[in-house]
């Protein structure tokens, strides 16, 4: 049984890695720094475990010893999804009351917790090769084979998590389905010779079947829907007669539905005068294409639908089918009519978008963007794809008095559109960046704002005309992103920071 022990062994590990970052995801996010310390702890965790897996091989070279280090190493990677939940609760409870030490305090004893099975798996190379090794001239050989069948092994636990446990079955079931499947292979092997613990391990198992499922519950409102998705952690929300769809760490909502006023009363109003943003016009700004990179629920597309009927052909680019499945559920994403695509906002871009009078930027999973939607050159892509005097819209976070985000994004756009305008949202503090293909002036927009006549479309023009969002043409010239060198990642960390210390 070494052979196959090795195999699972290896399987379990890179497991447990992809749970980790699942559990870590709602809470932390997935940035380049979260997988960085994943990344980086899991090797320290192999290599302590190989120096210790050496040792106790040479000390006492008995089987029984192993599979009663892979059986705890399971039954602990079983186990970690339900301990970890109540701490991720009070690191949540951390953020809410801007405590460092306990964010960093809980953040800490998540990562410790698979510090022990990842050490005890990488206990299981060295002492399966000292079990193994029969004399010196085979020695290569025996390790050859050891370390070939745990990285096949690790491959496999690399590809059934990511491609098919967690998106159908979510982190819990798959942590526990591979901490199973390594207690399962170590009662076998210590069945004729420690009947005692192989029972106890039959025990725990059968105990895991009945124990509660742990569950984030929302900060506010009522849970309707919750699923792990391939991309993202998704819940929806019930918040009296709104309905919210809330990702990840769930410091942000993305769409939301009102089934008592169409109008949002946040930053998706002030999407539906878009069109306004370019030289003075004569009749009312009157959008005929429409692409929105990041349709989420639909929100935006439905209401360009509402205020500007059948005459604007509306194209939704949305990478997460779970999301867009929620939105048809929940958001009435169908009264959009939209035209649906399941694909990378940037890839979808390059291979099949035709052009278009607006362009809205949306894909962003807040508190974290994707880089390659944020450089010079993807924004030289979105304005290839705008129609002559075609208006580009970026939605960019921010908090009350930090706009380092927002000045990161128009200063990018600064480099490709000839005119950049901003206006706030105070409700959800959002920025809207407003990139014209042709030179506006503010005299040429809020004309065109007076102009305005379609239903919902109107009333955020007449906010924006008496002061509401602060209109404003764009102060930010720094540095400009590119594929190359976008640090976005580490702003939102230093932004996030700020916020908690309040420095």
């Amino acid at each position: 049984m070494l052979l196959p022990l090795v195999f699972v062994s290896g399987m379990a590990s890179l497991a447990a890695e992809f749970g980790a970052s699942r559990l870590l995801a709602p809470y932390f996010g997935t940035s380049l720094y979260v997988w960085g310390v994943l990344i980086g702890l899991i090797l320290i965790y192999l290599s302590a475990g190989y120096m210790i897996g050496g040792r106790l091989a040479d000390r006492h070279p008995r089987p029984e010893l192993l599979y009663q280090i892979t059986a705890w190493a399971g039954l602990w990677i079983g186990v970690i999804p339900l301990v970890s939940y109540p701490i991720l609760l009070a690191s949540q409870q951390g953020f809410r009351e801007l405590s460092v030490g306990l964010v960093a305090g809980t953040l800490l004893a998540v990562v410790l917790l698979f510090a022990v099975p990842v050490i005890l798996l990488g206990c299981v190379s060295p002492f399966a090769i000292r079990l193994l090794l029969k004399n010196v001239e085979t020695g290569g050989n025996t390790a050859g084979r050891v370390y070939a069948l745990s990285t096949a092994g690790s491959i496999l636990g690399t590809f059934l998590p990511a491609f098919w446990f967690i998106p159908t079955y979510g982190t819990r079931p798959t942590l526990e389905g591979f901490g199973l499947a390594l207690v399962l292979i170590s009662i076998v092997g210590l069945w004729p010779r420690r009947k005692l613990y192989a029972s106890l391990g039959v025990a725990v198992i059968l105990a895991w079947v009945f124990l509660p499922s742990g569950i984030r519950p929302p900060e506010t409102g009522t849970l309707l829907y919750e699923k792990e998705s391939a991309y993202n952690y998704i819940q929806v929300v019930q918040v009296e007669s709104t309905t919210e769809l809330v990702l990840n760490e769930g410091q942000a909502i993305h769409s939301v539905y009102d089934s008592q006023d169409d109008l949002t009363h946040g930053y998706w109003d002030y999407l539906l005068i878009a069109d306004a943003f370019r030289p003075a016009q004569d009749a009312a700004p009157d959008p005929r294409s429409l692409a929105i990179l990041g349709l989420a629920a639909g929100t935006s597309a439905r209401q360009y639908r509402i205020a500007y009927g059948n005459d604007v052909d509306i194209t939704g680019v949305e990478i997460d089918p779970d999301i867009v499945a929620a939105g048809h559920r929940y958001f009435h994403l169908g009264d959009a009519r939209a035209h649906e695509v399941l694909a990378d906002a940037r890839y979808w871009l390059d291979t099949q978008a035709g052009r278009y009078d607006v362009i809205l930027l949306d894909a962003y999973r807040q508190p974290y963007i994707p880089f390659h939607l944020t450089t010079r050159e993807f924004f030289q892509q979105v304005k290839d794809h705008l129609n002559p005097g075609g208006v580009a819209v970026a939605n960019a976070g921010r908090t009350a008095t930090d706009f380092r985000l927002v000045d990161a994004i128009a200063s990018t756009m600064a480099a490709v559109y000839p005119n950049v305008y901003l206006i706030d949202d105070s409700r959800f503090t959002n920025t809207l960046v407003f990139g014209t293909t042709e030179p506006v002036t503010i005299d040429d927009i809020n004309h065109n704002l007076a102009l305005v006549d379609a239903p919902l479309a109107k009333s955020a023009a007449q906010a924006v005309l008496s002061g509401g969002g602060k209109l404003r043409v764009s102060p930010y010239h720094g540095q400009v992103f590119t594929d190359d060198l976008a640090p976005v990642e580490r702003l939102i960390d230093e932004i996030i920071f700020s916020y908690v210390t309040g420095r």
